[in-house]
């Protein structure tokens, strides 16, 4: 049974990783298009192309992780030798230079291509260490948990405090491209004191030694059939994350409004509080989080495919629900509500995602012979940013053929309002809410026919025991 110290460390890991991660799929579409001032058509491109390399390199890192051997294990050392290099390319990539356009959008593709493939290099690595660590089913959905909450705790302090530090640094007289540089230098400086901290506070346990080619590997993972479906059930779950992240700043700006405020007013008690994209994604991380505090629980009762398929089926009708909601100041507490209730369920979610993958880590040990640990995981970071690339280029793309019209750097600082056209309003209303619940009905077909139910993922488990 691991201290409880270390159930604390590798989550700092995840708080690292979510903390530039909800950064870059909420906010760098709308950098890109409002600060650093690409086209739409161009970001979304950009945004596209380099997730897909992004995801391409993935199972590339998680090969060389697999045949990787020191004295601190095969993952570990990942996270102590790439934090440096994590955090500097996190602000090369909100850094804007003063020069043309095509010569600005070729930086942006070497930073953010740059960034991607640090991000690899930390994040695969990191989640491989999931299957070294305890070779028991349950103690891993509790590692799991761990991590996600601490995922979603630094997602609530990345994101709560975005708009706070770029407003604090533009007070300072700077640009508002200047302000978003010197936010990221804050951010990028805790995420590596988090994954240096990780790396202090953890252990792999089981010493694993893949004795196979690389070729016979990607033979055993492509022929591995619980794996393509998880893989196709993980990329629905964050494509519907992204699709709605990316969204909210938009439809802040331009279906809320600046300055509008939730007001509360109890006999004597009366106050009102600014409703910005912040807070809406804020509050949703500590939401998140009582959903990971659930999830350890409703698994065990539930059993994780019946559990996965559940909240999905109640993600389809909240999202619906959400487009009916009229913008008012009682719509506004609606809103909230429903964010609440969404991101409790998107919490249950991500550590059960997580889990299910160590169990075909562990299925594919027993099937095929083969110690794929990190070669299993690096696909569910491929999942999470096929994901993320085609639910952040969608965005950009349906808002740019719906007449979206973005706003200049001074327009944003002197919240401008601009008027834009009834269809990328109502586009803006679909991407919150039936496109989304579309995107989670296709996870629950492809889940149905997952076949590691928990009495078979036991077996598997037992058996696996006898081997070792």
């Amino acid at each position: 049974m691991a201290k409880l110290t270390e159930k604390i460390g590798y989550g700092l890991g995840d708080m690292s990783s979510s903390m530039f991660w909800k950064v870059f799929s909420y906010y760098l579409p709308f950098f890109y298009s409002n600060i650093f001032a690409l086209s739409l058509f161009d970001a979304g491109v950009l945004v596209l192309v380099t997730r897909i390399w992004d995801a391409v390199s993935d199972p590339m890192m998680g090969i060389i992780a697999d045949r990787t051997q020191t004295r601190w294990g095969k993952y570990r050392p990942y996270l102590l030798w790439v934090a440096p290099l994590f955090s500097i390319a996190g602000i090369l990539l909100f850094t804007t230079p003063d020069w043309n356009y095509g010569a600005k959008l070729i930086y942006a593709y070497v930073t953010y291509i740059l960034m991607m493939t640090v991000y690899t290099a930390i994040n695969v690595p990191y989640g491989a260490m999931l299957g070294v660590m305890t070779d028991d089913s349950n103690e891993k959905t509790v590692f799991s948990s761990f991590r996600m909450f601490f995922a979603y705790g630094g997602s609530f302090v990345a994101l709560a405090a975005w708009e706070p530090l770029v407003n604090f640094f533009k007070a300072g007289g700077g640009t508002a491209s200047l302000a978003w540089q010197q936010a990221m230098m804050v951010i990028a400086a805790a995420c590596f004191l988090l994954f240096i901290l990780t790396f202090m506070l953890t252990r792999e346990r089981l010493k694993t030694v893949s004795t196979v080619s690389v070729g016979k590997d990607f033979r055993s993972l492509l022929s591995n059939r619980p794996w393509w479906l998880l893989i196709g059930a993980a990329l629905c779950f964050n494509l519907f994350n992204t699709v709605r992240g990316a969204t909210v700043a938009y439809f802040f700006a331009d279906i809320i409004g600046f300055g509008k405020t939730l007001d509360f007013q109890l006999s004597t008690l009366s106050f009102q509080l600014l409703f910005y994209a912040g807070l809406f994604l804020s509050v949703g991380e500590v939401a998140n989080m009582l959903g990971v505090a659930c999830t350890v629980p409703l698994a065990r009762r539930m059993g994780k495919k019946s559990l996965f398929m559940t909240v999905n089926a109640l993600l389809v009708l909240l999202s619906i629900a959400f487009f009916f909601i009229p913008v008012s100041p009682t719509g506004f507490w609606l809103m909230l509500l429903f964010q609440i209730f969404i991101s409790i369920l998107t919490g249950i979610m991500s550590p059960l995602v997580w889990s299910m993958y160590a169990d075909v880590s562990d299925y594919a040990e027993f099937r095929y012979k083969t110690a794929s640990t990190g070669l299993i995981f690096s696909s569910s970071s491929m999942a999470q940013k096929f994901g993320g690339a085609i639910g952040g280029a969608a965005v950009l793309w349906l808002l740019s053929a719906c007449g979206y019209t973005p706003r200049s750097d001074e327009q944003l600082a002197a919240q401008y309002v601009v008027h834009q056209p009834e269809s990328a309003l109502l586009c803006l209303r679909y991407l919150m809410s039936f496109i989304p619940a579309m995107v989670a009905v296709a996870s629950i077909i492809v889940c149905y026919f997952y076949p590691l139910t928990t009495q078979r993922v036991k077996e598997i488990n037992r058996q696996l025991r006898q081997q070792r």
